[in-house]
């Protein structure tokens, strides 16, 4: 028999099921006043523990939200108690009838963080969600359908996002000048910390701009695929800090860098490459005329699915390694707050790995892109 093959389940789920059963509960007439009192305090706390748990989850989808954000200030970390908020502010350059520069101070004035109208030459702003609008000096703003209808002015100022981009700049602009200066120094023999980075820049080269671009063409773009790799991978690991920066997450950046491929493929392709989109060798007349726009349209297709494919991955992994951290604090139990906290420390290692896993992709389709555009195919093999 199958139970006999199993004694020590068959004898568990024996117990288990006599459980309701075999219960020490006092006599009917004993338990029913202590029954009554207990439902009485349950009634009255589950509204309570209902409030709580309802403000705590609005709290976690305002953190959340908060941190996907760019940010006009850089805030290292909030006291929930006094509300206070440390870190330091950022520059606020605006447009409007003339340039406007500001401390990001001016809106955390007062009492409430974020909410204070700043005011400059005349002209006063407050900050919403993140985006700066003109109001009046006692900050009121127009809504329509839950979305402010005052007038924005031209906003150039420089935010946490912006100050990240610098820092990775000058982080990647001392570290490869070191190792370059050490190449010319000690006769093509690398030395110091960018030496930790040299088999990176080879397998960059030898594994990815050489197989898809080709020997003859790939000097050519080494250049900005080094940049290209190591700017995505520093950003992405930047963004795993609890410092709340989310910049390779921001569909603007990804639009940017997608944009830059976009126009090096098409800038310095070769008429082979027009001539496979306009009119194909070897396809017949009435097939070119159809074709012709379906490929026209794969040129643009290219970098929107490069810009999708890093925006869509960083961002919902920052959605939910944060949305895990929240649990913590709605489970309220030492067993789900443990699982809460090893499953988001499980998924805080695969995003390491997805951080350099989505700069190599985002290379290898640039460069494949890249070998597309400078292919050069032979008479013979078009027939």
């Amino acid at each position: 028999m199958v139970i006999s093959n199993k004694p020590l389940q068959f004898i568990i789920a024996i117990l288990i099921a006599c459980l309701p059963i075999f219960g020490f509960s006092n006599t009917p007439s004993e338990s029913t006043p202590a029954q009554t009192e207990t439902t009485t305090v349950a009634n009255q706390a589950a509204p309570i523990a209902e409030e709580e748990t309802s403000e705590i989850k609005e709290q976690i989808k305002e953190v959340i939200g908060h941190h996907v954000l760019d940010g006009h200030e850089f805030s290292l970390f909030a006291d929930s108690a006094t509300g206070a908020h440390y870190g330091f502010a950022l520059p606020i350059i605006l447009w409007d009838n003339g340039v406007h520069v500001f401390s990001s101070d001016k809106f955390n004035e007062g009492a409430k963080h974020g909410e204070a109208v700043a005011e400059s030459n005349g002209n006063f702003y407050k900050l919403h969600h993140e985006k700066i609008y003109k109001t009046d000096a006692a900050g009121t703003l127009t809504e329509e359908h839950g979305h402010p209808t005052n007038a924005k002015p031209i906003d150039l100022s420089i935010t946490k996002g912006v100050l990240t981009i610098m820092v990775v700049a000058l982080l990647m602009f001392l570290l490869f000048t070191s190792l370059a200066k050490s190449y010319a120094k000690n006769g093509g023999i690398s030395s110091g910390f960018g030496r930790l980075f040299e088999p990176i820049v080879l397998y960059v080269r030898d594994e990815i701009a050489i197989p898809n671009i080709g020997e003859k063409h790939y000097k050519r773009y080494m250049s900005y695929l080094l940049t290209i790799f190591f700017f995505v991978w520093f950003l992405n690991i930047f963004g795993l800090t609890p410092l709340g920066i989310n910049v390779t997450g921001n569909i603007a950046i990804t639009f940017g860098l997608a944009g830059i491929t976009f126009i090096i493929t098409n800038l310095t392709a070769n008429k082979n490459y027009w001539g496979h989109i306009f009119w194909m060798p070897g396809v017949p007349t009435p097939m070119k005329v159809i074709l012709a726009p379906i490929e026209l349209l794969g040129v643009f297709i290219k970098p929107f699915a490069l810009m999708i494919r890093l925006y869509a991955n960083i961002f919902a992994g920052h959605i939910v390694l944060m949305s895990l951290i929240g649990l913590i604090f709605i489970f309220k139990s030492w067993l789900g707050s443990s699982l809460s906290f090893m499953l988001s420390f499980a998924i805080s290692i695969i995003e390491i790995l997805v951080a350099l896993l989505q700069a190599y992709i985002f290379t290898m389709l640039s460069a494949l892109y890249f070998g597309s555009a400078v292919e050069e195919h032979h008479h013979e093999e078009a027939h």
